[in-house]
């Protein structure tokens, strides 16, 4: 099961989760129409969309999209940040519980960094059951990366969680991230209702100064659910070690796997 105290943080990022969270990668969007095969207009729903970071480029593209958000805060940006787009509505709801008008179908289901936050026992039922055959289902992530030559900042502030008890005991330094290994193939084929078509990994980079890293820091669920007196430790921090460079800037790596899967 999901924890769900912790998505239910996110709401309260909403007002700067849009601006501090970074965009996914245009060669992402490529893959994705690339591998299903869609073309505008079609019918698209995205589950967890929160202010709608992945949902603007599609809208852009001139699909049709529904989608369904938790937070009823990250709901309303979503609303305000689609207001252009006739044809993009966003439902206040988690996924579990929401129900669909009756014989609902969707060309794509796909959930941006929200597919982890959603309960197992329902995610990929519910999901196909929306898709008609040969439908597919699309997850990606964002999550932070360690390609050799990662920003020495990390080391230093990975001793500040580790004294303030928020490390997760893991070894020093991460995996690169053709090192990771991504569990949701693997998630797919074992829920029995999807076979993997495609998968692809996405690395880039951005450079942040204090102020935009601990605004990023304060979209994560852990950073939102710490303790103000840690959080305000650690954001000191962070401007202590960036106050030292003659640019005041750290380089952060990203990563995103793309997961295609094809309804059975």
């Amino acid at each position: 099961m999901t924890d769900r105290r912790l998505r239910e943080t996110f709401d309260r990022a909403a007002s700067h989760y849009q601006a501090a969270r970074p965009d996914y990668p245009a060669d992402l969007y490529a893959g994705l129409l690339a591998m299903t095969g869609l073309r505008p207009p079609a019918h698209l729903l995205e589950v967890g969309c929160g202010p709608g970071k992945a949902t603007l480029p599609l809208a852009r593209m001139g699909f049709s999209i529904t989608a369904v958000e938790l937070g009823p805060v990250l709901a309303a940006e979503a609303r305000r940040n689609l207001a252009e787009f006739p044809d993009s509505s966003v439902i206040t709801s988690s996924f579990e519980e929401w129900r669909p008008p009756p014989g609902a179908r969707f060309d794509l289901v796909y959930a941006a960094t929200a597919w982890r936050w959603v309960d197992p026992e329902v995610k990929y039922a519910k999901a196909a059951d929306l898709l008609p055959r040969s439908g597919h289902l699309a997850v990606w992530d964002a999550r932070h990366a360690f390609p050799v030559g990662f920003d020495p900042f990390f080391t230093e502030i990975q001793k500040v969680y580790d004294e303030l008890g928020e490390g997760d005991g893991a070894v020093w330094p991460p995996p690169s991230p053709g090192e990771r290994p991504d569990p949701t193939a693997a998630e797919f084929e074992a829920s029995g209702r999807f076979a993997v078509v495609g998968t692809r990994r996405h690395v880039w980079a951005r450079r942040y100064t204090a102020e935009e890293y601990i605004a990023l820091l304060g979209t994560f669920s852990g950073h939102i659910a710490m303790e103000p007196a840690k959080r305000e430790h650690l954001f000191r921090e962070v401007r202590r070690l960036l106050a030292t460079r003659p640019d005041g800037r750290l380089t952060r790596h990203w990563s995103a796997v793309l997961t295609i899967g094809r309804r059975t």
